[in-house]
């Protein structure tokens, strides 16, 4: 099955996620088939916090992929 979920990067105890599309069957940071956007949850000032290519995640949701619960949530606030 294919599903968007989010692959961690960034230091430690400094989150950085990569918004992908990737297998279900694969590592959590693996292979990805498309990156979709980006998410930082400690974003300060200036930096930007979601970003998210909308009509990407639209078409893979249209054929199919499945979104995890916080990637589901991330969207409705890209929305928004």
């Amino acid at each position: 099955m294919v599903s968007i979920c989010l692959a961690r990067a960034g230091a430690k105890k400094q989150p950085y996620y990569h918004i992908v599309v990737t297998d279900s069957r694969n590592k959590r940071d693996g292979r990805y088939l498309e990156l979709v956007g980006h998410y930082n949850p400690v974003a300060h000032g200036q930096a930007e916090r979601l970003r998210m290519d909308q009509e990407r995640v639209k078409h893979w949701i249209g054929v199919g992929a499945q979104a995890t619960e916080t990637v589901a949530t991330l969207l409705k606030a890209a929305s928004a």
